[in-house]
């Protein structure tokens, strides 16, 4: 089963184009869901996999703590494997059928005020190499609603600080122009004309955001720089790569922004997935209605 794993990974990178950080997750969600098939079902041929293994599987998911959005992904994992598995003829059947996807909890995304933002943004600064990176990752991101992986893998062509605006390729590989604020600009020029180049010691890189080693910083990299940055900035909230791109969608809306305009800028295909953030807003609105009317 494990070259069976290997061929449809390989079908998924080269046929679908699909990126490293989603190839990674079907690789852990199948290398698990086979382990068991092997080490608990014991089953080692992909023909007799039912739908009772697979439901016990997920019951075994359940019981261990996996949240309904985990489960769900491992779902889509094993129904896009057995699916493969059926148009390729090495099986007759598709036990995943049937299979409901579970509901997922709809939970409010955690966005920082604006003070917190302010803290954030202010705390790396100074002259220094890191420091000059560092202010044009959050500038940026705070600015666009970027998502972390769409930052790390900007190129210095994609950025246009003449006419002010950041080409970003997306999810499904969709194209979006969005614009950049004054304090991004002015701190994603001061990191090219003097950190970048300092980073690149003298070596040719067409990454935007370097490492240490003159290299693309990766997603893990800058999570490591971003919760130093928030500790080092008093922020006791739970902060996740996405919460300044919440942020930045939360506070755009809160100033009267068009909802549409948001969605087109964040890369959303469909509105609803924007809508959330309205619901964000009505949160804080009835908080501080509570915290500050005489009458709440």
């Amino acid at each position: 089963m494990n070259q069976l794993l290997k061929d449809f990974i390989d079908y998924l990178l080269i046929e679908r184009g699909l990126s490293n950080h989603t190839i990674d997750a079907y690789t852990r969600d199948l290398t698990s869901y086979l382990t068991y098939m092997e080490k608990s079902a014991k089953t080692t041929n992909v023909n007799e996999i039912n739908r009772m293994n697979i439901m016990n599987y997920l019951f075994l998911l359940k019981d261990s703590g996996k949240s309904a959005a985990t489960i769900a992904r491992h779902i889509s994992s094993i129904r896009a494997f057995h699916l493969h598995l059926l148009r390729e003829n090495i099986t007759s059947n598709d036990p995943t059928l049937h299979i409901e996807l579970p509901k997922k909890e709809k939970k409010l995304p955690k966005v920082l005020a604006l003070a917190e933002v302010e803290a954030l943004l202010n705390q790396p600064n100074g002259k220094k190499t890191f420091a000059q990176r560092d202010k044009a990752m959050l500038e940026i991101l705070y600015a666009t609603g970027l998502r972390v992986s769409e930052m790390v893998q900007l190129d210095v062509g994609n950025i246009h600080l003449t006419m002010g605006f950041v080409h970003c390729i997306g999810k499904g590989n969709k194209e979006r122009i969005i614009p950049l604020g004054s304090l991004a600009k002015q701190a994603i020029e001061t990191y090219i004309q003097g950190g970048r180049k300092e980073l690149l010691k003298g070596k040719r890189e067409e990454a935007l955001f370097l490492n240490h080693h003159g290299k693309r910083l990766s997603r893990q990299g800058f999570w490591k720089i971003l919760k130093l940055l928030a500790k080092e900035a008093k922020i006791e909230k739970e902060l996740t790569p996405h919460t300044l791109r919440h942020s930045f969608a939360t506070h755009l809306l809160e100033n009267g922004a068009d909802l549409r305009a948001v969605q087109e800028m964040l890369g959303h295909a469909d509105i609803s997935t924007t809508q959330i953030y309205t619901h964000v807003s009505k949160e804080r609105l009835k908080d501080l209605y509570t915290a500050h009317h005489p009458r709440a």
